[in-house]
């Protein structure tokens, strides 16, 4: 190996084994995110160097075995065969070895270049357990080391045996299949015995497969020989493919070894496989683990007999949620005030330094009106990722999937459903992208595609900044029981539609839900900060770039085609007599009136050139379907907008409202009945909630008559429940096809329009309006 070439090593692992903690470890904030080519499903790398070589680190899906059935098995398996990493770091649980062993047996059966991460050895330790690593070693023939990912330990030693394996990694297996039988890097595979009535097939079928022109310079014989015994759909459609001949020849083989042991023994011939597996496990684990005490009930299960109750469980998910939302509101308060002094002293530069013009007005109410409303919530989206990476790291998201999963059943969908939704945003903050690519470990095809019609409708967090704002500009006293509700709410109309889609569109019976329930731990403070900068810094850059551009292109629709020079002329002429009877006037109470009618004749113009605008017009041929849910016309052109992104919608109703403020009612409400004028001091409030429009958008909706809390809680479910963002339906696209991706974006509108609908014009009636 080249001391310059750069080692690959894939970072493997069962779910809740701590890959992740390792991997953010290792990398820090040197990672970087993107899809695994041809699928949706999400890669994570990072680039590091120990001692001079460079280490690319993959972390590959969470998964239990090199099976094919889920996304996830296949993702990992074809990365690993088609890739060929130059050595796997396989993570495992200490706590549990019996069942992470089983991935490590399947990685070492394929021949691969192996270490064993050991991590959570404290917790072993805690536990009474106490490893044998020698034995260990000896017994599966690679590699181990101790480490504790959450504090670093052990990670000096693991890198150095990353350096040391792969550098004699191509060098290894001299006593395996031949060169050209062996992928790079390749070492002898561990072979296992599966009984004799297997053993004696796999011979038969080995032979018959090392002669064959199967790519076994990637695969091993007696790997493939195994997979195809199991079934593995994979393996046998490679071989359908590349032998057909071979594999009408061998499925009586299989055929009647299956036969034989239903007749004998009772079983599956897969499940005899999968039996001789853990059988080798146990007898490692009766070798190299003892007990140093008994065991007693576990901290997480005492835990569980509380939080699990059927009765307690639901309470202290409410309670969980609200929680979450005090902390969110409480602790970034005074950063959001910081944030928003910062960008008015941007604006008031600016207005100082830039000359009017095109670019002024696009810098002011386009960027500074729009990009900033949406980086304005930055804190308030950091202190909500705080609190969820939390919930994640402690386990108490997994008894969230549990605690929901008969909930779910009645409605048709499976208990892993709650890991996609929870994901897409069901306790706010998440992304409808990975909570649809979340569905990939559901088997069943129509749960599938049920729970991905859904997902979207959770509180993602490109949603956030929109019902943050409108919580705080309308129910300021109530800020986290109404964020509350609408969470709540979200997860109801998910359920219902999914009732629907299983019931209507996708009948069939739900699958068996299995999930793991990991042991409950404490969140290190480096762990919650990097999930949550990592989140957080992804919101800044699409608001950043995406944003940005969705923004300019909007304020471009706004402000083109101006309007006519003569109706202009009319309002700059009135603008001009109101300011000749300026020097004549008796008084300042007088000069103030003035101001004030100067002021009124401007945002009236600004209205006329708005309406005008490209964008103006869609929206005011949209006002009489949208006035039937509270919506007036410049709403019309932020949804508009909200298909790009939903993040789009504040920004563009920020610009709206900058452009246009002829609503606020400081700005445009006739002089007191009594006579008497506006002061000095009035006059310059008025002058100042001009301001307020771009510094605090909720304060002018929360100022303008035809905005009511009504009309803000008929906006947050139509903004929840309307069609996802583009790069949501390219995904459902790329997952379940065209059809549904059509689907999803005009149902889901028709959807959201019916029932903020019935919302808004119910409120009404009732007297709510």
């Amino acid at each position: 190996m080249s001391e310059r070439r750069e080692i690959v090593v894939a970072l493997a692992g069962n779910p809740n084994a701590g890959k992740t903690s390792l991997f953010n470890k290792l990398t820090g904030l040197r990672a970087h995110v993107g899809n695994y080519p041809g699928v949706t499903v999400e890669q994570k790398w990072g680039h590091l160097e120990y001692k001079g070589r460079a280490i690319k680190l993959v972390d590959l899906p969470g998964t239990y075995s090199l099976n094919s059935y889920s996304l996830d098995e296949r993702v990992a398996r074809d990365f690993i065969i088609n890739e060929r990493p130059d050595l796997v770091v396989n993570v495992v649980d200490s706590t549990n070895l019996e069942r992470n062993l089983y991935l490590t047996l399947q990685f070492l059966e394929l021949g691969l270049p192996t270490i064993v991460a050991l991590n959570m050895m404290d917790m072993a330790t805690a536990r009474g357990l106490n490893i044998n690593i020698p034995a260990l070693e000896s017994g599966l023939g690679v590699r181990a080391v101790p480490v504790v990912a959450t504090q670093g330990q052990g990670v000096e030693e693991l890198l150095r045996l990353v350096v040391e394996v792969a550098d004699r990694s191509e060098n290894a297996g001299s006593d395996a299949a031949p060169a050209a039988q062996r992928p790079r890097g390749a070492w002898k595979p561990l072979e296992i015995s599966y009984g004799q009535d297997i053993d004696e097939a796999i011979a038969q079928i080995q032979a018959r497969v090392e002669s064959s022109i199967l790519p076994l310079d990637r695969m091993p014989a007696r790997w493939l020989t195994v997979k195809f015994l199991e079934g593995d759909q994979a393996v046998i459609d490679l071989m359908a493919k590349e032998a057909p001949d071979l594999l009408a020849a061998l499925e009586p083989v299989r055929a009647k070894l299956a036969a034989h042991l239903r007749t004998t023994v009772d079983d599956e011939l897969d499940g005899a496989i999968t039996d001789r597996r853990y059988g080798f496990i146990s007898g490692l684990r009766r070798v190299a683990v003892t007990r140093t005490r008994k065991d007693t009930r576990e901290i997480s299960d005492a835990i569980d007999k509380v939080l699990l109750n059927r009765l307690l469980a639901p309470v202290f998910f409410l309670a969980v949620i609200y929680g979450l939302y005090e902390f969110t509101f409480w602790a970034s308060g005074p950063v959001v005030g910081w944030v928003e002094g910062f960008f008015e002293f941007l604006g008031g530069a600016a207005e100082t330094h830039l000359s009017d013009g095109l670019l002024k007005d696009l810098v002011l109410e386009g960027l500074i009106g729009g990009v900033g409303g949406v980086l304005g919530f930055a804190p308030l989206i950091a202190f909500m990722f705080v609190g969820i990476s939390i919930l994640e790291d402690s386990g108490y998201m997994a008894r969230v999937a549990f605690i929901l999963d008969r909930v779910f059943r009645a409605f048709g969908l499976h208990g892993n459903s709650v890991v996609a939704l929870i994901v897409g945003g069901g306790i706010a903050g998440g992304c409808a992208i990975p909570g649809v690519m979340a569905t990939r470990t559901l088997r069943d095809p129509k749960e599938r595609i049920a729970t991905i019609l859904v997902t979207p409708f959770m509180t993602c967090g490109a949603k956030l900044p929109v019902f943050l704002m409108l919580v705080a500009a309308f129910f300021s006293e109530h800020q986290a029981l109404v964020m509350m509700g609408l969470t709540v709410f979200a997860w109801l109309i998910a359920l219902i539609s999914a009732k629907l889609l299983r019931t209507f569109v996708l009948p069939g019976a739900s699958a068996p839900f299995v999930l793991e329930l990991p042991p409950y731990r404490m969140p290190t403070l480096s762990g919650v900060l990097l999930h949550a900068w990592e989140r957080t810094w992804s919101y800044i850059k699409k608001a950043g770039t995406v944003i940005v551009a969705v923004t300019v292109v909007i304020w471009l629709m706004m402000t083109f085609p101006r309007l006519p020079e003569e109706r202009q002329a009319v309002f700059d002429d009135r603008a001009a007599a109101v300011e000749a009877l300026m020097p004549a006037a008796a008084d300042e109470a007088a000069v103030a009136e003035l101001e004030h009618e100067k002021a009124a004749i401007r945002l009236e113009a600004g209205s006329a050139a708005l309406r005008n605008s490209v964008a103006g017009r869609i929206g005011g041929a949209l006002e009489p379907l949208s006035e039937l849910i509270g919506f007036d016309w410049r709403t019309n052109i932020a949804l508009v907008g909200g298909f790009a992104a939903k993040e789009v919608v504040l920004s563009t109703l920020g610009t709206a409202y900058a452009m246009s403020a002829d609503s606020t009612p400081a700005l445009k409400a006739a002089p007191a009945d009594d006579g008497t004028a506006s002061t000095g001091d009035e006059a310059a409030e008025e002058e100042d909630e001009e301001g307020a429009l771009i510094r605090g958008l909720g304060q002018a909706l929360a100022s303008d008559p035809g905005w009511s809390p009504l009309a803000a809680i008929s906006l947050m479910v139509f903004v929840l429940m309307y069609a996802p963002c583009f790069v949501t339906i390219a995904v459902i696209r790329k997952e379940i096809g065209g059809k549904w991706a059509a689907f999803s974006l005009v149902a889901s509108t028709v959807y959201a329009y019916l029932i903020c609908l019935v919302i808004f014009q119910g409120g009404r009636l009732l007297g709510l309006g």
